[in-house]
């Protein structure tokens, strides 16, 4: 810890725990290193400053600043990101897990908003599954000479990747919606806040007389606040790690988590908790 900073922490706030995030990458295989070293710095934290920790699931935060930032109640979440995808249901306590192939990028996104043309790709569903790796292998043995043959542009291989893979994801997220009997979906992780998959889902919950719930970068890629927020909502409800299990682990799963503060259906907010185990205030607006 350099000294600089060992003095910025000197005076900690007296009323805020501190959060472990044990999954800085959604259902691993995460990155050892980082993890590590947070686990360290936020013990030695705990120590000097004497507050505890709360442990919170990586996929869980990215779900709960979700759902505060929208407003969603009980929706079903498609949770996209560069390393995994998902559907989950809150009430029905269980993931739908799905292939944990490569996601579409930003970097897709953006060349796929200049494509014209599209190209028939491999389409692979079976029932609440998808597999991304027969698109890549077919695109990787056709492009060359596609391209070379001028038959397609790479914005066109963009485009029809991108509409490809997120019929799928509708498709899927649209089977999850009846089979737990919901209308909304909310929309979460990295790949979240593409536009255009925010606009197919749109598309589909208007169709079945729901409601989406999205966010912009802000809020769907990696951020610090859905961590703390996560940890805050267990910790108001008495949830605290011990020092001795504060370690971390590259596979925390989604379906690990009793997420007691969504038992609490009048839950809407959070303000400043002084102990653990206080109430949080309510309002359900």
């Amino acid at each position: 810890m350099s000294e600089s900073l060992g003095a910025k922490l000197s005076s900690p706030p007296n009323s805020q725990p501190l959060v472990l995030s044990r999954h800085r990458f959604p259902l691993g295989p995460g990155m050892g290193a980082p993890l590590q070293v947070s686990a360290v710095v936020i013990r030695v934290l705990s120590q000097l400053w004497k507050k505890p920790i709360v442990a919170v699931n990586h996929c869980v935060a990215h779900i709960e600043m979700g759902r505060i930032v929208t407003g969603a109640d009980d929706p079903v979440v498609l949770y996209v990101s560069g390393g995994n995808t998902q559907v989950i249901a809150y009430s029905e306590g269980r993931v739908l897990q799905l292939s944990n192939d490569p996601a579409p990028g930003y970097n897709i996104e953006q060349l796929a908003k200049k494509g014209e043309q599209f190209i028939d790709l491999p389409y692979v569903v079976k029932g609440m599954d998808v597999s991304f790796s027969g698109i890549l292998s077919f695109i990787e043995a056709t492009t060359e000479e596609k391209l070379k043959n001028n038959e397609c542009t790479p914005a066109d291989l963009c485009y029809s990747l991108q509409e490809t893979v997120f019929a799928m994801l509708v498709e899927i997220t649209e089977r999850a919606m009846a089979h737990c009997d919901k209308k909304d979906i909310l929309i979460v992780g990295g790949v979240g806040c593409n536009e255009r998959l925010q606009e197919m889902m749109r598309i589909m919950c208007a169709e079945r007389g729901g409601m989406l719930y999205a966010t912009d970068d802000r809020y769907c890629i990696d951020n610090g606040a859905m961590i703390a927020y996560t940890g805050l909502l267990a910790f108001a409800y008495g949830e605290t790690t011990p020092l001795e299990e504060s370690t971390f682990t590259q596979r925390f799963r989604t379906d690990e988590v009793h997420a007691i503060w969504r038992d609490k259906k009048e839950l809407a907010s959070v303000n400043v908790i002084d102990e653990p185990g206080d109430k949080i205030e309510e309002n359900q607006g």
